[in-house]
């Protein structure tokens, strides 16, 4: 417990302020210590308190150099009210925002960086960096600021004589040239001069503290106490005006156009200013000879009553006259003005907005305290309290100076931003008590004290977001000096100094608040802020007062800091690092997230919004690896409607297992959706089989209304000879369950031949074969495929199959119309199928298709062996064609023979069945063998969709493992089934047609029938459809989902 008196107490600790943020540390004690840094140190105890450590710093870093060198301005031309609400608004968005900053500071310590780090570790990375960097850019140009501040005040005030571009003589343009030329030469050499302090004499900087901040409360204190004097005697502050016009001091002596003496009337040096001779008959300016001249007090106390004449603004255009409002001259307007160097001119053009863009730079500086933090001996308590009461003083401050201010000094003075009719003399130092130089020397070591603490504090900040590694290429400036002095940053500020904006400071207030607001309405459970006096609504007042102030100040600099601050978010976003520092973007995105899978829970999209929400079936090898990487590049290409993407795969086994094989697949499954740049989900299931696994993940995959409506598989490879017919066999049960579960299928075949992303076609076709309506997934496809660069040069077809009954004109034109309706661009064709003959080629690969399946249900042969005895019946079968000639069993397809539309009593499961939505028009027409009227009415809104049904003539099957020689002797002495020959048939006429138009096609789209109801079909549904795609190089076979998903209505 500490023992000494409250009075030493106090003494010491100002003795040992420090107003450097916390990372800062003595090079030199680094360097008188290098004996003992070889020994590790026990950790010192923050020790600073509320007064020292947060209160006091926060004051230095407010108060500064627009408080001494353009308040009075402000108060001239915006008015004692105009500029009270400019102070009022300014510091309600600071008190907001320090609100807003106590709340952080109640739920965790400040690290390096201060402000960056609240927001950074609040709404993430990618706003931490681009405030952060646009926070450290306004730290750097407020000490440029402060620089040209000290410049001002050390060539106008102090030694004007000591300009190396001489002022006196020049007037105008030239005067303003030499001016900035000087600024330039001394601004840089005390820039050099502080950034070389800061380098290698910290310790200094350090010490000095206290002495500016001396500085500063001296000069406030003079300030009201010669305020006060002026009620008692007001100083001696003469103005000289031509009728109401301020004239220069330094072009005449005297306030008075002659002088009486003894020998009479004599002009002044004022007359022969005016006039072309010192003679009483000399021809004088207009003006000049109009007007009397008149010296009034410029400073005529608080008890003059000149309040009421300073309450509101007067505003001018560049190079207007400051005048007296209330007093009246003789002028002729007409007269062009003559003699302007003599008068003081307004400087710049001003208005409301750009007032409140000069003062709120005064307002900077609330987040000493908080950058502070891990000083303080109870950060949680100091920070609120003495962050709060230095703006409470500072507001208090600043208000009250605006009153005073207005009250004390005549109008046309405060107007005059130089004093040019004043002798130049500083006017809030001229008000001063007891001398004028306490406050010019008080005021210019103030924004030296500034400057050298920007200096100090903004390479830290850039430091501290180097060393989080967001930026890549900001991370040479995370390294420093062996003692944590950040050198490289140092220069890079130094650098940026010669360049000379509180946008940045308003940004990084806005971001603030926006932080605290989005924190509390989240209610994360470790925000638990001990500071109470708060409310949510006071952050977003103080976000929208600072995008108010942003715009208000100069809308364009908003919009280049916004676009600035855009630009480093999305560097970050793309090239910097990936941090996880639980911000709340990530809660905001839960919440925005769970809302929206709830509004999606309150209905069935509208077929306007359809889009292919695809599940992505793949298969991985022995080593976790895709083996159909071409899948996610076809996924990639349909992803023109930015649906949602799940890419899948199955695992054979227990989950307990099989659990790191699992992380594998799903990181082999990420890192290709990333090298396909496929955006979205990976999911992996583990079964104890694969048909299982697939099932699963049909049904599971997707979370409330986010869930896909479409399936993407590859076509088995291979599926003849492979000894595992699960795979094949799998697809087919795929079929079945999308059916019953109203999803699309798309199947590409041959996936290895499609293009990848990188390949672009300069030509070519997407032709789609339109056989039956799928609710239009045929016509969305090629068009969502075509949004992409590979596909995008290619043009679209659509063939549609008619018959002789049909009107092949009126097709076309009825087709052409349907797709002008929905604003597609395609080739129209139909192609007309004639029924003919069944050919003994028909013949022969239907019987060998039905010879192999029965032969492999009743025998079980390894690969080779079922290989030859395939071989050898085929070899039967082709003798047996020949002996019995064709030409005697050839069928012919008619309505007589086989009708087309057979009822379901008589041949219910024969041929391919359709189901017609009651409320879709007529489909074209297609082949009498492959298209049938349905099985009675559907409920309205059911699509059309073929469904292959399998008979199964003959004896029933024997049990597995009654194989014998008679067995095999019956399957070469079999005939095939007149269904399936029908159906060979049709598949081989339609693939010819295909062939003959889409040969050279790029892709072929095709209407995938629906599996046999029998599965002792499977087999034979893979081989028609091996038939219907035959000799063709890319196929998408396509079955739609039992809704419509494409109209006419935008």
């Amino acid at each position: 417990m500490d023992t000494s008196p409250m009075v030493s107490s106090l003494l010491s600790s100002l003795a040992n302020y420090s107003n450097l943020p916390q990372g800062s540390k003595e090079h030199e004690e680094a360097e008188n210590n290098e004996a003992e840094s070889a020994r590790k140190k026990p950790v010192k105890a923050p020790q600073l308190g509320t007064l020292m450590g947060v209160y006091l710093p926060c004051i230095q870093n407010i108060f500064g150099v627009i408080l001494f060198l353009r308040m009075t301005w402000l108060v001239g031309i915006g008015g004692v009210i105009g500029t009270f609400i400019i102070v009022f608004m300014c510091c309600t968005t600071q008190l907001y925002t320090v609100l807003a900053q106590t709340e952080f500071a109640g739920c965790f310590l400040c690290l390096a960086g201060g402000s960056y780090y609240m927001i950074s570790r609040s709404l993430g990375p990618e706003f931490g960096g681009a405030v952060g960097i646009c926070f450290y850019l306004g730290t750097t140009y407020a000490g440029a600021m402060y620089i040209l501040g000290a410049i001002e005040l050390l060539l106008i005030y102090i030694v004007p004589k000591a300009a190396i571009f001489p002022l006196e003589g020049l007037e105008g343009a030239e005067a303003e040239a030499a001016l900035l030329n000087n600024m330039r030469v001394y601004g840089t050499i005390l820039l050099t001069s502080m950034a070389t302090v800061v380098f290698v004499g910290v310790k200094y900087v350090n010490k000095l503290a206290l002495v500016f901040l001396a500085c500063v409360i001296l000069s406030i204190l003079a300030v009201y106490a010669g305020v006060i004097k002026t009620g008692i005697e007001p100083p001696f502050f003469p103005v000289c005006l031509l009728g109401n016009r301020t004239l220069v001091s330094k072009s005449f002596d005297v306030c008075a156009k002659t002088l009486e003496t003894a020998n009479g009337t004599v002009t002044t040096q004022m007359w022969r200013i005016f006039c072309d001779s010192p003679l009483l008959n000399a021809t004088c300016d207009p003006y000049f000879a109009a007007n009397n001249v008149t010296q009034i007090q410029g400073i005529p106390g608080i008890t003059s009553g000149i309040l009421t004449e300073n309450l509101f603004g007067t505003y001018y255009e560049k190079g207007d006259l400051i005048a007296r409002t209330n007093m009246e001259s003789v002028e002729d307007p007409d007269d062009p003005l003559t003699n302007s160097n003599r008068y003081v001119l307004a400087d710049i053009t001003s208005f409301f907005t750009l007032l409140v863009g000069i003062y709120f730079p005064s307002v900077t500086g609330i987040m000493a305290g908080s950058n502070r933090s891990g000083d303080l001996r109870d950060a949680q308590k100091s920070i609120p309290v003495g962050t709060i009461a230095a703006i409470t003083t500072t507001s208090a401050v600043y208000m009250s100076s605006v009153i005073l201010f207005g009250a004390c000094i005549e109008g046309v003075v405060l107007r005059d931003k130089f004093g040019e009719g004043v002798h130049g003399n500083l006017v809030i130092g001229t008000l001063a008590w007891p001398s004028p130089w306490v406050i010019v020397i008080g005021s210019f070591f103030s924004t030296c004290g500034a400057g050298l603490q920007s200096l100090t504090g903004a390479p830290r900040l850039l430091q501290a977001i180097a060393k989080d590694g967001l930026v890549p290429a900001l991370r040479i400036f995370g390294h420093g000096k062996a003692n944590g002095e950040p050198t490289w940053s140092l220069l890079l500020t130094a650098c940026i100094c010669e360049s000379v904006y509180f946008m940045f400071f308003l940004m990084c207030y806005m971001f603030v608040n926006l932080a605290c607001a989005l924190q509390t309405l989240l209610r994360t459970p470790n925000w638990r802020p001990r500071f109470k006096f708060y409310h949510w609504a006071l952050s977003f007042l103080g976000m929208s007062l600072c995008l108010t102030l942003m715009f208000l100040c100069s809308w364009y600099y908003a919009i280049v800091a916004m676009v600035i601050a855009g630009s480093i978010y999305k560097y970050i976003e793309f090239a910097g690092a990936e941090k996880e520092w639980g911000d709340g973007i990530r809660g905001l995105s839960l919440s925005a997230a769970r809302y929206a899978l709830m509004r999606l829970e309150e209905g069935p999209p509208h077929t306007k919004n359809w889009r292919p929400q695809l599940l992505v079936l793949v298969s991985t090898d022995a080593e976790q690896n895709v083996e159909q990487p071409r899948l996610l590049s076809l996924t990639n290409q349909l992803k023109a409607g930015k649906g949602l993407t799940i890419v899948g795969t199955a695992l054979e086994g227990t989950y307990l297992e099989n659990y790191e094989q699992a992380q594998r697949a799903e990181q082999s499954l990420r890192k290709l959706m990333e090298t396909e740049k496929v955006k979205g989900f990976c999911q992996v299931t583990v079964s104890s089989n694969l048909r299982d696994a697939t099932s699963h993940l049909l049904q599971a995959s997707g979370l409330g209304g986010l869930k896909h409506n479409a399936v993407l598989v590859s076509w088995p490879r291979n599926w003849k000879q492979g000894d595992d017919h699960q795979n094949w066999r799998n697809l087919i049960e795929l079929v079945r369950e999308t059916t019953t579960a109203r999803l699309a299928l798309l199947v590409p075949k041959n996936i290895s031949a499609f293009p990848s992303n990188s390949e672009r076609f300069s030509e070519g076709h997407i032709d789609v074969w339109w056989i039956v309506h799928d609710g239009g997934m045929l016509m969305l496809l090629p068009f969502l495929l075509r949004q992409h660069k590979v596909w995008r040069k290619c043009k679209m077809r659509i063939f549609t199959v008619a018959q002789l009954d049909d009107n092949s004109i009126q097709m076309k034109k009825d087709l052409t119309t349907f797709l002008y309706h929905l604003r597609i661009d395609a080739m129209v064709e139909v192609v007309e199928m004639h029924d003919s003959d069944i050919s003994a080629y028909t013949y022969e690969k239907t019987l060998v298709m039905e010879q192999r399946s029965q032969m492999l249900k009743q025998i079980n042969l390894t690969k080779t062996e079922r290989e030859r005895e395939i071989q050898s019946i085929t070899d039967s079968s082709r003798g047996s064609i020949r002996r019995k000639n064709p030409a005697a069993v050839t069928t012919q397809l008619s309505v007589t023979e086989e009708p087309a539309a057979t009822s379901k009593e008589e041949k219910p499961e024969e041929e391919v069945q359709l189901i017609h939505d009651n409320t879709t028009p007529a489909s074209p027409a297609t082949p009498a063998t492959l298209l049938t009227p349905g099985e009675g009415a559907q409920s309205p809104g059911e699509q059309i969709q073929m469904t292959w049904t399998e008979k199964c003539d003959g004896e029933p099957a024997k049990p597995p493992g009654a194989t014998t020689t008679e067995n095999i002797k019956d399957i070469f002495n079999m005939k095939p089934n007149q269904s399936n020959v029908r159906r060979m048939h049709t598949a081989l006429r339609l693939n010819e047609v295909i062939l003959k138009k889409s040969s050279e096609a790029r892709l072929v789209l095709l209407n995938m029938p629906g599996a046999p109801k029998n599965r002792a079909g499977d087999e034979n549904y893979m081989e028609f459809l091996e038939v219907l795609t035959e000799g063709l190089n890319r196929v998408l076979l396509v079955r739609g989902g039992g809704r419509e998903v494409i109209t006419i209505y935008s």
